[in-house]
């Protein structure tokens, strides 16, 4: 299965997840109690927050998207299939980190390119750290977004 069409399917699981949450919240609303409204405006808080997760989630993988397919028209999408991979399938560590230390001496050269930092963002991806893959993958979207 696709990526999209797995995130889709999970987001249609949390959508009626949510809406089942946020039927126990006004249940607890009708009950008149003020422990019960009480729980109810806690319980009522989880959809809230779990809607504007999921909003900023595909928000930006939209924009990640979008990125991609513009890297992929210029022919400058990153590439590690020559990489040589463990038996589990990832790219051995040694020739990730040569990969990674190769982005990063890109973005050095050139602060304020967007491709450069995407290509770091998924050098960090291969090399597993996923915190700063999406930190450095921010930067790329903002740097695209002001028109890099």
């Amino acid at each position: 299965m696709k990526a999209r069409n797995f995130a889709l399917v999970m987001t249609a699981a949390l959508v009626v997840y949510l809406v089942l949450l946020a039927g126990r919240a006004f249940a607890l609303f009708e009950t008149g109690e003020p422990a019960g409204i009480a729980l109810g405006v806690g319980v009522l808080l989880l959809p809230l927050l779990g809607i504007w997760v999921a909003v900023v989630t595909w928000r930006s993988g939209v924009r990640i998207q979008r990125l991609a397919r513009r890297l992929e028209s210029e022919g400058a999408l990153p590439d590690v299939s020559d990489l040589p991979r463990r038996p589990s399938g990832r790219v051995d560590r040694d020739a990730a980190d040569a990969w990674f230390d190769e982005r990063r001496a890109e973005v050095e050269a050139n602060q304020e390119d967007w491709r450069a930092w995407y290509r770091l963002a998924y050098a960090y991806d291969i090399a597993g750290d996923r915190r700063r893959a999406r930190a450095t993958m921010r930067r790329a979207i903002d740097l695209e977004s002001a028109g890099g």
